[in-house]
């Protein structure tokens, strides 16, 4: 049994059903938010409807007890936080850490759609990227 199926065994289904349905969506979205972190005149309106996105799988993750999901979720969400709270726009290297981001969050949906074990988080992606270029 893989993930899918312990979170059935553990939750009912409902909630199980509803969090996979909007997580895929989530996923689905975060790759086009996060390209538009080029444009200035969408640069603020992006990171708002990321932190969102991180901010709603952090907190979904973590009452489903999928600890690294929510982990990596709240470390995403507080470096969106930071970059909430600048006037700049995201560097190259936040954008390009964001889409490998992206990617890992990807692969779990991925998991969940064949039952299995939760793949591992990359190292990689626990390196910040510089947030003041």
């Amino acid at each position: 049994m893989g993930i899918r199926g312990d979170l059935e065994a553990n939750f009912d289904f409902d909630i199980v059903d509803e969090f996979l349905d909007h997580y895929s969506l989530m996923v689905d979205s975060m790759e086009i938010m996060i390209l538009d972190l080029n444009d200035p005149s969408l640069c603020k309106r992006s990171i708002d409807e990321l932190f969102r996105v991180f901010h709603n799988i952090k907190s979904a993750s973590g009452y489903l007890q999928l600890k690294s999901m929510n982990k990596l979720s709240s470390y995403v969400e507080d470096i969106l936080e930071i970059l909430r709270t600048t006037e700049k726009c995201a560097s190259q290297e936040t954008i390009d850490w964001l889409l490998n981001i992206s990617d890992m969050f990807s692969k779990w949906n991925d998991d969940f759609k064949e039952d299995r074990t939760l793949s591992n988080v990359k190292y990689s992606l626990l390196k910040l990227p510089d947030l003041d270029k």
